[in-house]
């Protein structure tokens, strides 16, 4: 519950701190009260965090099944959901990480963030977000590996 509350103050501080951003004093009330609102009803947050898991089970199944070259390599770092990482911050955002296999010295890695923006969308949208992601990196690479 900390965790999200502490996540909640960063992005009101982030907006006051915005120098491009014209801060409206409606919009920082709202914030505050939400912040408030979680303080007040832990269980709200539970129950968030509940849905939060059976939307990334569905987007990591959905990237298995969309994701099947034999050069790309996937592993997660999804705390309560799946982890195939030796070093996984479990305290933090959920992320993928993908490895590009060019040749067995060259390994270029991206890493795809699942913070709580990522999963305001469908599993499906989110989904289709990532494998976008993974076939631009291997593009990427393929251009830089064949000049």
């Amino acid at each position: 519950m900390e965790a999200v509350i502490k996540e909640r103050l960063e992005e009101l501080v982030a907006l006051l701190n915005d120098p491009e951003e014209t801060v409206i004093e409606k919009e920082i009330k709202e914030k505050l009260e939400k912040i408030l609102a979680l303080v007040n009803n832990p269980d709200k947050i539970a129950e968030k965090q509940k849905e939060a898991k059976i939307k990334l089970k569905k987007v990591l199944s959905l990237v298995d099944n969309a994701m099947v070259d034999p050069d790309i390599d996937i592993d997660y770092c999804v705390p309560g959901v799946r982890t195939t990482l030796e070093k996984c911050d479990e305290s933090g955002d959920p992320y993928i990480l993908v490895t590009y296999v060019v040749s067995e010295y060259t390994k270029p890695t991206r890493t795809i963030h699942l913070g709580s923006a990522a999963l305001q969308n469908t599993p499906e949208e989110i989904a289709n977000q990532i494998t976008f992601s993974i076939e631009e990196f291997k593009g990427e690479i393929d251009s830089v590996e064949m000049g």
